[in-house]
């Protein structure tokens, strides 16, 4: 009998199949094969001598800055003596591309070579990939093997094949294995080694939280600290040159965020460069739209390139996402202002940003914001310059501008609604929820200082588009209720600043006379009196252009505390001016507040009782409108005008109150200045320094949060009398 061959060649008649004696190659036996049957047999992998393999990249730097994780690596995976206690150890590391998660893995390998005799393999799976995605784990296995002396022609040519032959041949070895720049979690299941006392450690751009549920030890790689930084760049460029010029050092690698790899970079182009020096370099790199450019030697040996390789690995719409982020003006978003500025709708927001975080490219903080590492924002916002359209930018800034327009317009009202405001904003709140008003909703001062960065940045941004002053203008306006609580001055400055141009831009010279008379306020508390000056005397121009009874009143009053510190006849006049002004416009609570300053005015003249019975109308005005913020600040003038007629007990009385209610309303800088009042009363009276020291500390801290030059004078006076003691 014959069977017909799967082939076209000729038909083969029965043979037999015999076999004996010795074999080295690859046999199959059976009974009876039939002509024409092709078997394909893996040959059995040779036996002969094995070479250790020892391939993890040696280190060419000084290693910096991770004994933590050193110290974790080796309690984790300390071997034990006893073989049939000991197990296999593994490891997932993840950080920002060029954190240094490679450097920490050749450290430890290199301290710990006696842990691992059979060798130490490594497998670079960017290089595996060739800079696309999807790298094949088999060809990683096919690597493996290599590594431990399997010829290549007895490499198996299915995975499942050679992840048997992987196991196998690991067995009864103690081998560090390491991954490096994986993306895939089952990449590194497939490469487990068996033998106990082996260790696989994995490095990856992105959490591959998944590795957690198989054992892993989940380790998250950080920057550098400043110290570990400058100790970088000495090593790398030389201590004498550090430390020629400490600050410029300190911008440099404040500037190179912690990432060793721009330090690197950094230190290598001081080296290469004759006429680069530490402050050249730290003024380059202190131009954002040039800083990427400045930490680079060419384009495989950048920064930039190795973001490229975890951007690269991002699906269209998380890079998408990414590059739009980038763009983004503030400091940090969540996920209702990411959905805004990007367009898209909640869940895939939601999607967007977990790609990013496993990513390693954006970091979760822990109120539940997100944020960029500044190096990782500039390379977001390159690839949306190279990739998107130009009109996208101003388009986003517009979509951010109005979002946090309308949250610090009601965040504004819901902290004093019958306050001076120039922008009508009825239209674009109407159909706006207000956080600030459900029952678990942010306290609006919270909100606004917990956002008060993001706010700022949107006001630049905005102020470079020509479309955007009237919103620039009246963002600026509703962010300044912040600072009349929380005396942040230079922001105060620069936002009013912004939105002065933007109103006289867009020729609203109500607006502008607000805001102008407004910046005077932070102008004075920085000691830029000639500054105020200018302010006021533009915004008295504009209010009389515009012709505004309650904005020309506003405009009277901030002239008036301008000319408190020279002029106190010339301030009450001008009190009185925005008393009679407000009066008559039917502004009760700014005639009110006029008639404080007034008040203020006749005790620094000397007048101390028509002072007294000023400021108890005005007192008396603001309690009945629920004004106990203003209140206070009425009461704690009361108090300095009792001193003066030398009613100590009442003025303590007066300013104790007063301090306990601006406490309790969050008015620090108030409450800073009736601590001092308070101070200095107790002092001249012969009381206890004990119960002195108290409150000047305690001002000196409210100061120092808010950046007022006061604070010096406090801090020398707390020395001062300190030494006496």
């Amino acid at each position: 009998m014959t069977t017909p061959s799967s082939g076209d060649g000729p038909r083969h008649t029965d043979s037999r199949n015999d076999f004996s004696g010795t074999s080295h190659g690859p046999v199959v036996q059976a009974a009876a094969i039939h002509g024409g049957i092709t078997f394909h047999v893996q040959p059995a992998a040779p036996v002969g001598e094995w070479a250790v393999p020892d391939e993890i990249p040696p280190l060419t730097v000084r290693f910096r800055n991770r004994d933590r994780m050193l110290d974790l690596l080796d309690g984790s995976f300390d071997p034990d003596p006893d073989p049939y206690r000991a197990k296999v150890g593994f490891a997932a590391m993840y950080g920002l591309p060029g954190v240094g998660k490679t450097t920490l893995v050749s450290r430890w390998a290199e301290k710990g070579r006696e842990r691992f005799p059979d060798g130490q393999i490594y497998v670079d799976f960017a290089a595996l990939r060739g800079g696309t995605a999807g790298a094949d784990v088999s060809e990683a296995a096919w690597c493996c093997l290599k590594s431990l002396g399997v010829d290549a022609a007895y490499i198996p040519t299915a995975l499942a094949d050679r992840t048997r032959l992987l196991r196998t041949r690991t067995a009864g070895k103690r081998l560090l294995v390491f991954l490096d720049n994986i993306t895939d979690p089952s990449h590194a299941v497939a490469l487990l080694p068996k033998g106990r006392g082996s260790v696989l450690l994995v490095a990856s751009g992105s959490r591959l939280g998944e590795l957690a549920l198989d054992g892993a030890l989940m380790m998250h790689v950080e920057p550098l600290d400043r110290e570990s930084g400058l100790e970088v760049l000495a090593d790398r460029c030389g201590a004498g040159i550090v430390a020629a010029d400490p600050d410029a050092a300190d911008e440099v690698v404040r500037l190179c965020g912690g990432l060793p790899v721009a330090l690197h970079v950094a230190a290598a182009r001081l080296a290469t460069e004759s006429r680069l020096t530490l402050a050249g370099l730290a003024a380059e790199l202190a131009d954002e739209p040039r800083r990427l450019a400045g930490m680079s030697l060419g384009k495989d040996r950048s920064v930039a390139a190795a973001f490229d390789l975890a951007y690269r690995e991002l699906a269209p719409e998380a890079a998408r996402f990414y590059r739009l982020m980038g763009w983004y003006p503030g400091a940090a978003f969540d996920a209702g202002v990411a959905a805004v500025a990007t367009g898209l709708e909640p869940e895939r927001t939601a999607d967007a940003l977990d790609a990013l975080t496993a990513a390693c490219l954006l970091e979760e903080t822990p109120d539940g914001r997100f944020r960029f590492h500044d190096l990782v924002r500039l390379h977001a916002a390159e690839r949306a310059a190279e990739e998107d359209a130009p009109a996208e930018r101003p388009a986003l800034v517009r979509r951010v501008t109005l979002h946090y327009l309308a949250l610090t317009a009601l965040a504004d009202r819901a902290v004093r609604l019958d306050r001076l405001r120039i922008a009508d904003l009825g239209q674009l709140l109407a159909d706006v929820p207000d956080p600030f008003t459900v029952p678990d909703g942010p306290a609006p001062l919270a909100w606004l200082e917990a956002e008060h960065r993001n706010i700022l940045g949107v006001l630049r941004a905005a102020a470079r588009e020509e479309e955007l002053h009237t919103e620039v203008w009246q963002l600026a306006e509703a962010f300044t209720v912040l600072f009349f609580h929380h005396r942040h001055l230079g922001d105060w400055r620069e936002s009013l600043q912004l939105g002065a141009a933007a109103a006289a831009e867009a020729l609203v010279p109500a607006a502008e006379a607000r805001l102008r008379s407004l910046l005077s306020r932070p102008l004075m508390d920085l000691g830029e009196y000639e500054a105020a000056r200018r302010e006021l005397d533009t915004a008295e121009a504009c209010a009389e252009v515009a012709d505004h009874l309650v904005v020309r009143a506003s405009v009277q009053e901030f002239s008036g505390r301008y000319w408190d510190r020279t002029d106190p006849a010339r301030a009450m006049e001008a009190y009185r001016s925005a008393l009679d002004l407000s009066t008559a416009a039917g502004e009760l609570r700014g005639a009110a507040i006029a008639s404080y300053f007034l008040g203020c005015a006749q005790d620094a003249a000397g007048d101390h009782r028509a002072a007294l019975d000023t400021l108890r109308d005005a007192h008396q005005q603001l309690t009945a409108r629920e004004d106990p913020r203003m209140a206070a600040r009425v009461r704690m003038a009361i108090g300095i005008a009792h001193d003066h007629l030398g009613e100590t007990r009442d003025a303590i009385a007066e300013l104790s109150a007063a301090a306990e209610t601006l406490q309790a309303e969050k008015a620090t800088h108030y409450e800073a200045q009736a601590l001092v009042a308070l101070a200095d009363i107790l002092e001249s009276s012969g009381s206890d320094p004990r119960d002195v020291r108290p409150h000047l500390e305690h001002a000196l801290k409210i100061y120092e949060a808010g950046g007022s030059p006061r604070a010096e004078l406090l801090r020398e006076r707390l020395e001062e009398e300190s030494g006496a003691g």
